[in-house]
């Protein structure tokens, strides 16, 4: 595997940064995870702003501009010669003093790697068994809205999921209201209408969140922002999460209780995946 160390491109196992690091130390630092379809990233666009705002936020500079970071992916993509693919970017504030002070950390640091992408079967999409993680997740918190290198609250629920053999945790905020999954945002389904959680009660700017908002009103629905209770999610016509990874998956139970079943989930899975067609299968050049 070759990546792309910060203006380099090195084969893996000679891919290696400073002990002194700060998103090594402290989870100084943002990633995006993009899938590659047909050799293309799709919503490069999106995952570069959500990338830019996150630096202008934590006063991170970025080391190349956007228009080289996405030609540096696009040389990656073919010496890895992988069409299909989980493309992973971080960003680090770089090496600083000791301690949490930044003074000193001004040589940022940008890795891109590809992974491979899993098996996703439009027609046969195995749905996810949620629990619900003892974490909560502070609401109204500018942080959660940042895709950082610390991720300690949804490593934990992660753990908590896997050891109740769940798929994903649903995580709470300090007000009890649904925030969003581990690694996924969440939706459910009421009277043609899909809602998910504002990013006020802690849930972060998904870009495949964005994308079904979109698609909503191209296959006859209402796509709409709610805060809902736990209790009220197991109520729902439907629920589902998105993930750049699984992309769209349903929920089939919480908390070992199964919720309601819906062929919308369906519908949007396909609208998607026209999507990801109109969007990736066009020219390659320049991605």
């Amino acid at each position: 595997m070759i990546v792309f160390l910060n203006g380099r491109f090195v084969p893996e196992e000679d891919a290696v940064v400073s002990i002194h690091d700060r998103c090594f130390l402290y989870g100084d630092g943002l990633f995006e995870t993009l899938r590659i379809y047909n050799g293309k990233p799709f919503r490069w666009a999106q995952h570069m702003e959500r990338l830019k705002c996150g630096a202008r936020f934590l006063k991170i500079d970025l080391p190349f501009t956007p228009e080289e970071i996405r030609q540096n992916a696009g040389i990656l993509i073919e010496q890895n010669q992988q069409s299909e693919a989980i493309l992973r970017l971080t960003l680090s504030r770089g090496v600083g003093v000791r301690g949490y002070s930044t003074r000193g950390a001004n040589k940022t640091f940008l890795v891109m790697t590809l992974h491979p992408a899993p098996i996703v079967a439009p027609n046969n999409n195995p749905g996810w068994r949620l629990i619900t993680s003892s974490i909560r997740v502070p609401a109204k918190d500018p942080i959660a809205t940042l895709k950082s290198c610390n991720k300690l609250a949804q490593i934990f629920a992660r753990m908590e999921a896997e050891s109740q053999c769940a798929d994903e945790a649903l995580l709470l905020n300090t007000n009890g209201q649904v925030a969003e999954a581990a690694s996924s945002n969440v939706f459910w389904i009421g009277n043609k209408t899909i809602f998910t959680t504002p990013l006020a009660d802690g849930a972060l700017a998904g870009i495949t969140r964005g994308v079904i908002l979109e698609l909503c009103p191209g296959v006859g629905l209402s796509g709409e922002e709610r805060s809902i209770s736990p209790n009220q999610l197991r109520e729902a016509e439907g629920v589902f999460v998105t993930v750049t990874s699984a992309e769209i998956v349903e929920v089939i139970s919480l908390d070992g209780v199964a919720v309601k079943q819906s062929p919308i989930v369906g519908q949007l899975r396909e609208a998607y995946y026209r999507q990801i067609r109109r969007e990736t299968l066009g020219r390659r050049k320049g991605l």
